[in-house]
């Protein structure tokens, strides 16, 4: 009786370690390869914030198209890079409509950033976003909730009761790591979300996202689109600039660091948790002894 508890006591303690240790990791590979979804070599710059008299921080509208193509252009350390605007409007086509967790605005080159492949048709031009032409580009979701099975390149849909030709389908990506679904996206044009949709001639953007050429160059590409932006905003030394720059590979780096020591916590966890056991277990043989 006393050597089958023993054996069961440590049976139990060994696998509730294991099974601590293997969920730490677990969701230390999810969160790494989240990150490779999104891009290793992805660099996202966003407006700054600024104080206001009454001492409350806001979000300054400081990036442009321009800023979007200079780093695209002048910073050779970055593959490409584009302007993106965010919205919200459902779209319908007969008589399904569906809201997509994510409508924003774009330019060409926005698949080479991403790495994002094309499933059916083509991803919208140069040409499309200088004319802020009324084309789309959808994710499998929206297709699947407004096409079901039928094919859609070549339909009209209508956001806002204006049309829209599908001119391209995205290749699925799934879920992220919270659970959202990242074919559930509608893209278009930067310019066509701003004239057509907002009525807006703002010549602003919400952020802009870009690439490094190689993940060895992530840094240096970090580093001249601060100096460029630094430069083109005409921010002097000392001064707070009007924007902030963060890397994926920085965000993943932070991420790592925050499930490795939840990992160690729960090994610990565990760990007492044999200990306690065990004493436990020597308690009741004592005892019967």
């Amino acid at each position: 009786m006393r050597a089958g508890l023993t054996i069961l006591g440590v049976v139990i303690g060994i696998a509730a370690v294991t099974a601590m240790v293997s969920v730490g990791m677990s969701a230390s590979q999810l969160v790494q390869g989240e990150f490779q979804n999104l891009g290793t070599n992805v660099i996202f710059v966003i407006p700054g914030n600024e104080q206001s008299r009454g001492g409350v921080r806001r979000q300054v509208q400081s990036l442009t198209p321009d800023d979007a193509r200079a780093i695209a252009s002048e910073c050779p350390a970055v593959l490409a890079a584009t302007p993106m605007v965010f919205t919200a409007a459902p779209a319908v086509y007969g008589n399904n409509n569906w809201s997509a967790r994510e409508t924003y605005g774009v330019d060409e080159n926005f698949p080479l950033v991403r790495n994002w492949q094309m499933r059916l048709g083509e991803f919208f031009t140069q040409r499309d976003v200088q004319s802020a032409a009324k084309v789309c580009v959808l994710g499998q979701t929206v297709v699947e909730r407004l096409f079901q099975t039928a094919d859609p390149i070549g339909q009209v849909i209508r956001v806002r009761n204006i049309p829209f030709e599908v001119i391209g389908v995205l290749e699925s990506k799934g879920a992220n790591m919270v659970g959202e679904d990242q074919d559930d996206v509608l893209i278009m044009p930067y310019t066509t979300v701003r004239k057509r949709l907002e009525g807006s001639n703002f010549n602003t953007v919400h952020v802009i996202m870009a690439s490094a050429r190689s993940t060895e160059l992530m840094k240096a590409a970090e580093i001249e689109i601060r100096a460029l932006l630094l430069d083109r905003h005409n921010i002097g030394i000392g001064q707070p600039p009007d924007f902030e720059v963060a890397n994926t590979t920085e965000i993943a780096n932070v991420f790592g660091i925050i499930t490795g020591t939840l990992t160690m916590m729960l090994a610990a966890i565990a760990g007492i948790s044999l200990l306690v056991g065990g004493v436990g277990i020597m308690n009741i043989m004592l005892v019967s002894v």
